[in-house]
């Protein structure tokens, strides 16, 4: 098989992820989150939110919380952190994740306010400047779109809104682990990220930084693991962190993070811009293939397309079963950038490369859409 969705999920994981994780469900509860890699000493959860902090640019890695992933992440952000004013500036390539919660009652009366982006999902920092107004209290930034790939200049709107007194929330859940992240210096006060892409964790996990002096009422209740006989939760208690967390998974995303520490991210992004832009060469030169991005943009490892005759849906079933190849077919829960390109109603092929896919896997997937494509014309 080959897998060519990992903007979905990454596969194969690292052999270390697999191994970290087995040993955490091997263990007795006793000491099974003791780390070994992470650090003498250290248990599983300060290790990973270290290296988090490492990877990430996060100077105070005791403000990343863990949760079940980026869609839990951007609920409990927008329940609960502050808002600086009455409108919440959002991009039209977001995700589901944070439009709905938005769009179903948690923007608490603020107003919603989309900022435009081009037919390859740029959106202009200057547009946003332009859309401040002394109600704008919060930027929602999809740092990586999951349907173009292009990366947003994330430098550039963070000191955009340090500058108007914006609060600044960067959606990370496709960038973490793909692209270099400098969330001290790009002046994020709330970053979201998931494990089971970029990071090779497993599904099931995930968190989000929220930046010290930023307020946030908890999302849930309940035991925290410490101060049990206080009934009110103080300062520098975990409070985003209420029950049992998923340790195995926390073990296993720990060890996905050390391995792209160890790899050296911009090593890493590097060699799957190298990847994807011998996929778009090769894309491109196959007759009646749309890709929607353009060459020399910035762009991560997404790209999507679509082949004249075949509705997306139909590409994606003649691949899997008849190729044996994974991709992703429709709107991949981002809707709003579809109207830019004029395929909402039809959607797109999305293909995704990790970290661990070999450039012979992109040659051979352009001779199956070469030989596909053919036969569509026929």
């Amino acid at each position: 098989m080959m897998y060519l969705n990992n903007a979905a999920t990454t596969y194969p994981k690292p052999q270390c992820v697999t191994d970290a994780h087995t040993a955490a469900l091997s263990a007795p509860p006793a000491g099974q989150f003791r780390s070994s890699g992470q650090g003498r000493g250290k248990d599983v959860f300060t290790g990973c939110r270290e290296n988090l902090g490492r990877l990430l640019g996060i100077g105070s890695p005791e403000r990343i919380y863990f949760t079940s992933g980026a869609t839990d992440s951007l609920n409990q952000l927008f329940h609960g952190m502050e808002r600086r004013g009455k409108k919440i500036l959002v991009t039209q390539t977001e995700h589901n994740s944070v439009l709905r919660p938005l769009y179903n009652g948690m923007a608490a009366g603020a107003e919603v306010e989309i900022l435009p982006c081009d037919k390859y999902g740029q959106v202009s920092p200057e547009v946003f400047e332009e859309r401040i107004s002394p109600e704008a209290g919060l930027l929602v930034l999809n740092h990586c779109s999951n349907v173009t790939g292009m990366i947003q200049d994330a430098a550039r709107f963070g000191e955009i809104a340090e500058k108007h007194g914006v609060l600044f929330m960067l959606d990370a859940s496709q960038s973490a682990g793909c692209i270099p992240i400098d969330c001290d210096g790009w002046h994020v006060d709330a970053l979201v990220f998931t494990g089971h892409k970029g990071l090779f964790g497993p599904q099931g996990t995930g968190g989000f930084f929220l930046r010290k002096g930023v307020g946030m009422r908890p999302y849930r209740y309940g035991g925290t693991g410490r101060d049990s006989s206080r009934l009110v939760y103080g300062d520098g208690d975990y409070e985003y962190e209420t029950g049992t967390k998923n340790g195995h998974g926390i073990q296993a995303l720990g060890a996905g993070v050390e391995y792209i520490l160890g790899r050296g991210v911009e090593r890493i992004a590097e060699a799957e811009k190298r990847l994807m832009g011998i996929l778009y060469d090769g894309l491109s030169e196959i007759q009646g293939v749309t890709v929607y991005g353009e060459k020399g943009r910035n762009l991560g490892p997404v790209l999507s397309m679509n082949l004249k005759g075949l509705r997306p849906s139909e590409l994606a079933y003649i691949l899997q079963n008849g190729y044996e190849t994974v991709v992703r077919a429709g709107l991949h829960c981002a809707p709003l950038i579809h109207q830019a390109m004029g395929t909402e109603e039809q959607g797109m092929v999305r293909v995704s490369i990790s970290a661990l896919t070999e450039e012979q896997e992109i040659l051979q997937f352009l001779e199956i859409l070469r030989e596909i494509a053919a036969a569509a014309e026929d």
